[in-house]
């Protein structure tokens, strides 16, 4: 791939109009939305998709999210009705991706699906990213801005880091508030917790009156974010480590000490916005053996140490 000129983008009226022309032009722009930076191309351009995977090197069978400004522009690409349609108007615009049945003129490229034929679609809280999604007029598929693999970003330069050179343009949002991905819920066929993330299992469960199913284990790929081994920093990583052995790094959360700690209080919303950060300072420390304090199984605790873990599965390749 030849090397772009990438461009750091302010979050005003110029910034905004220049991303959404990129965006609508095919081009590849990176935004913040109150989970991570997202990487947005048209999701209905199947040459701009197809750059998104080149430029994160991401495995073509793992499919994307397509971000959209509201639920009318949703309900334009996919069916949303019953359960689904309870949990969006809850929780759109929120850190919530609903796995849906796609229309068939929905004009989505295959590649963001998968060959599937269903969509994971979401609504973003961020009012910086909405306001780029109506400018740019299009459905945007967005995974994660870094490179396939690697920790998740959560300012403009983690993605002018990792993916410089690579990109049109990189819209500086600031600091992301959730830090980890969204929940993604599918509905085969009942209401399936496939990705937990920013927003809770509990709180859903709480809204639906009854449990949230899991996903079969037979290692088929039906939503983003599901691949084993992700989120990786470049060091190994030990988890539930109630101290750091000879060789290691401690990655702390609640009153131990580390050199780095995701939460000193033990706050799971400070762990989960300082997530991603923390596992980039840790590579920025040369860390090659990282070991993680255990971390609460409740509330958001349940997306942390499903990143956590997917970072400390064996790598692929």
């Amino acid at each position: 791939m030849a090397e772009i000129d990438t461009s750091l983008l302010q979050p005003d009226r110029p910034g905004l109009a220049r991303a959404a022309a990129l965006l609508s032009a095919g081009g590849l722009v990176g935004f913040a939305t109150e989970t991570v930076y997202g990487l947005g191309a048209d999701a209905t351009d199947d040459r701009a998709v197809a750059r998104v995977f080149a430029a994160k090197g991401r495995p073509s069978f793992n499919p994307l999210i397509v971000h959209v400004p509201d639920l009318t522009a949703a309900a334009r690409i996919a069916v949303i009705d019953g359960a689904a349609l309870m949990l969006a108007q809850a929780f759109w615009p929120g850190p919530l991706t609903l796995v849906l049945p796609l229309r068939p003129d929905s004009g989505v490229s295959q590649l963001v699906t998968a060959g599937l034929d269903t969509v994971a679609v979401r609504v973003p809280a961020s009012a910086l990213a909405r306001e780029l999604l109506m400018l740019a007029g299009v459905p945007v598929a967005a995974p994660s801005a870094n490179p396939s693999g690697r920790v998740s970003p959560t300012t403009a330069a983690h993605v002018m880091d990792g993916l410089s050179g690579r990109i049109d343009a990189v819209l500086d949002g600031g600091a992301c508030g959730v830090g980890v991905e969204s929940t993604i819920v599918g509905f085969d066929p009942v209401p399936t917790l496939l990705r937990p993330g920013g927003l809770p299992a509990e709180t859903i469960v709480a809204c639906l009156g009854a449990p949230l199913a899991l996903p079969a284990q037979n290692g088929a790929i039906t939503a983003p974010g599901q691949l084993t081994s992700h989120y990786a920093p470049r060091g190994t990583v030990r988890l539930n480590a109630d101290r750091a052995e000879p060789g290691e790094t401690l990655l702390g959360f609640g009153s131990v000490t580390a050199p780095l700690n995701l939460s000193p209080g033990g706050d799971l919303t400070e762990a989960a916005a300082n997530l991603f950060a923390h596992l980039r300072a840790l590579d920025a420390m040369g860390a090659t053996r990282i070991a993680v304090s255990p971390i609460p199984q409740t509330g958001l605790g349940l997306a942390i140490n499903d990143r956590l873990t997917r970072a400390a599965a064996p790598r692929r390749g």
